[in-house]
């Protein structure tokens, strides 16, 4: 159970409320404190002798000019002066550290008698002295607010202290509700990565809350959806494959005609071909763990198999360091650029690694007709094929996986594919990973 709100707006609405408030209080407090201090400069040293002055001539003042005496010393000291029999004072008592102090020294000044009221209609202090036995109320006018040349500098620096921890709290406490929010968009940007973000907490805002909810359960039905998926594929394939086996077996032992079997065995390896391209397709690497490998041995073994096939394959490496890298994965992104650039281009393919702008740079280049601008990013989509202009060479249609498989290892990598024009004719297959910090 929590205080707080349950949605983001009434949090926010909360926290609205808590700044008033508090601003309020403070301006209250800031107020009583300020208004004790003028009184209490009205009460300098200049003033008490004032006062004591006042109480000696007031101590002289009974007969019939008694009223004239007052009126008199009224307009000579700038004060008010009333008998007390005339009308007991109801102003408010002191109240703060200030005040009761003030009211301190007037006694210790003036007599244990000294009282001291605040009138707030009127903007005056008044203070009861006894002269000759007789009680007065001394009215000292009080400014209702400091002149600009007493401004009190420590008014100014609480207000600007105050205004600052406001902000900090407000800027702390919205960056908290939007924390859910910015994990969130780190877990969509991780699915869009081919990703499988960790569930995001089912709590806060109720708001944020439901959303979350809603996220979990799509990230469990895609990764549902892809492990059926896969399990589909994996098990057509592996069906296939066995009659296909047979198939090939007959063909070699049954047919006399070298150029029939020829040609059905061809079709049957690039049937197997396809069928290890679905496999490819279907395998999730993302439950294999990342390890340091040198990058030019895994591309130096992959293309060593090609020139042991008799294809024209070279490879030129570069310097690089050691990378967190998924070796098979890497292994079948080489092998799958190797295939395309030897089935839609011509030899000889030219692999190479290199280093640029802290990324490890790998290209695999063909000597074909290339790939017109509008094609590169369709290319890299599932089942997608060349046109008609960037055939293969062999004639056959392929499934169109291969540039796809190769995109989904570079960006589980934290890479990217990019296909390039060639200089002298041919294209560029490269591949950027990011090199170790």
């Amino acid at each position: 159970m929590t205080l707080l709100p349950r949605s983001l707006f009434g949090r926010l609405v909360l926290l609205l409320v808590a700044v008033v408030a508090l601003a309020v209080l403070v301006s209250v407090v800031m107020f009583r404190t300020e208004r004790s201090a003028v009184l209490n400069r009205q009460f300098g040293e200049t003033r008490l002798v004032q006062l004591q002055a006042l109480r000696a001539a007031l101590a002289g003042a009974d007969g019939p000019q008694r009223r004239e005496t007052l009126e008199r010393l009224s307009g000579e000291y700038g004060v008010r002066i009333i008998p007390e029999a005339e009308r007991p004072m109801r102003g408010q008592p002191p109240s703060g550290p200030l005040m009761e102090q003030m009211a301190e020294r007037l006694r210790d000044r003036l007599g244990p008698e000294t009282e001291i009221r605040f009138a707030p209609r009127a903007q005056m202090l008044f203070v009861r002295v006894v002269a000759a036995g007789t009680g007065y109320w001394i009215g000292v006018p009080v400014p209702s607010r400091p002149p600009a040349d007493e401004f009190p500098t420590r008014a100014l620096v609480w207000t600007l202290a105050v205004l600052a921890f406001l902000l900090a709290a407000a800027y702390g406490f919205a960056r908290y509700l939007a924390r859910p929010l910015r994990d969130l968009n780190a877990a969509v940007v991780r699915v869009g990565r081919g990703e499988m973000p960790p569930p995001l907490p089912e709590s806060g805002p109720s708001e944020i809350a439901a959303v979350n909810r809603g996220f979990n359960a799509m990230t469990r039905d895609l990764s549902r959806i892809e492990q059926d998926r896969a399990l589909l594929l994996a098990g057509v394939s592996h069906d296939l494959r066995t009659p296909l086996a047979r198939l090939r077996l007959g063909v070699e032992m049954g047919l006399a005609d070298e150029a029939l079997r020829t040609g059905m065995v061809a079709d049957i390896d690039e049937m197997d071909r396809i069928i290890g391209q679905f496999l490819d397709f279907a395998r999730s690497d993302t439950t294999t763990a990342f390890e340091a490998a040198d990058l030019n041995m895994v591309v130096a073994a992959c293309v060593d198999r090609y020139a042991r096939a008799g294809k024209a394959v070279r490879f030129a490496a570069g310097g690089l360091p050691p990378l967190s890298l998924k070796p098979t994965a890497i292994s079948r992104l080489v092998a799958n650029l190797v295939d395309n650039a030897l089935a839609y281009g011509a030899p000889p393919v030219d692999v190479t690694t290199s280093q640029a702008d802290g990324m490890a740079v790998v290209d695999v280049a063909d000597r074909g007709r290339g790939i017109a601008a509008a094609d590169v990013e369709r290319l890299k989509q599932p089942f997608t094929r060349a046109s008609a202009a960037r055939a293969r060479s062999d004639g056959a249609a392929g499934a169109g996986l291969g540039l796809a498989i190769v995109d989904r290892i570079a960006r589980l990598h934290g890479g990217s594919l990019d296909l390039l024009p060639r200089d002298g004719g041919g294209t560029i297959a490269r591949v950027r990973l990011p090199l170790p910090r």
